[in-house]
């Protein structure tokens, strides 16, 4: 411990039993530090940058063996649950070992260490690292997955900008596109469906706001977005309906009939086509599908229509 750093009573101590040897060589520095800043004045900080460079720690580097770190980063996940810890075990195996197979190990388990911890800007950092630098490894494909579900793991409500909802299923995409036959396509898949029916939920209520403020067209393309685009999420059925709605209200009656046809031949016990049946039964019309329309289109594309 350093002489400025000793308590009061450290201090009653050394004066009543002599100086000792590191107390006595503080007092010097401290006298010479005086007589040069008679000539040349010394700011506390300088002086403060001194006395440490005299009294600090040994802290010299020793190398630990990679197997050693590793196997004690897999200790801190499995035993103790703290991924935060193990990262730092596994990063350390980058860092003093960083041209060995261990290290390869360690970057995917820093990876899956983060995403557990929660930390899925360090995990999506790790895991495309490792991407970069093991493209043709077999656990290539389990990196890409992590960065897809981190991104999909931070997905917000409707309510919020999708910049998110975007990222992750661009991700996503990327792991059914390189590694099609792996199990993780098979989750990835699923988790497009998620995120997909996150972005149809976002068009959706901008849409309803619009038909609120009976901004009709305006609500026509966001309904339109979810029809063309998300026909196999929850909101389409919403979609035709509200289309239909929307449609009716300007008078455009054909695209109307369309709609409530398409609604009512995919999801004929949907309530949603019971209101859409009576809305244009209202009007003096029938639902009636007309081929041409990009509704009738996009149903068929799928092989719904």
């Amino acid at each position: 411990m350093s002489a400025q750093r000793m308590t009061r009573e450290q201090r009653k101590g050394s004066a009543g039993s002599g100086l000792g040897p590191v107390r006595r060589f503080g007092r010097q520095i401290r006298l010479a530090l005086a007589l040069v800043g008679l000539a040349v004045p010394l700011s506390g900080c300088g002086t403060g940058a001194l006395w440490d460079k005299f009294f600090a720690k040994d802290d010299t580097f020793v190398e630990e063996p990679a197997d050693k770190l590793y196997n004690e980063g897999l200790y801190l996940m499995n035993q103790k649950h703290d991924p935060k810890a193990a990262s730092k075990k596994f990063e350390e195996v980058d860092r003093q070992h960083p041209y060995s197979d261990w290290a390869r190990k360690s970057l995917l388990m820093s990876s899956y260490a983060f995403y557990q911890a929660g930390d899925y800007d360090s995990c999506i950092g790790a895991a495309t690292r490792y991407v970069t630098l093991h493209p043709g490894s077999p656990d290539a494909a389990y990196a890409q997955y992590l960065i897809a579900a981190s991104h999909y793991d931070q997905i917000p409500d409707v309510s919020r900008d999708q910049g998110r909802t975007e990222k992750a299923i661009s991700a996503l995409n990327e792991v059914v596109r390189k590694y099609p036959t792996s199990e993780y396509a098979v989750s990835a898949k699923a988790k497009l469906e998620g995120a997909r029916d996150q972005l149809a939920g976002k068009e959706m209520e901008i849409g309803r706001e619009n038909l609120q403020k009976r901004n009709y067209i305006g609500a026509i393309n966001r309904f339109k977005t979810v029809v063309t685009q998300y026909q196999t999420t929850r909101h389409v059925e919403e979609a035709l309906a509200r289309l239909t709605e929307a449609y009716m209200a300007i008078g455009i009656v054909g695209e109307a009939q369309t709609a409530a046809a398409v609604l009512g031949h995919n999801f004929p016990d949907s309530r949603w086509y019971k209101d859409a049946y009576n809305l244009v039964k209202s009007g003096g019309v029938e639902p009636s599908e007309n081929t041409g329309s990009y509704i009738s289109k996009a149903f068929k594309k799928l092989g719904l229509g």
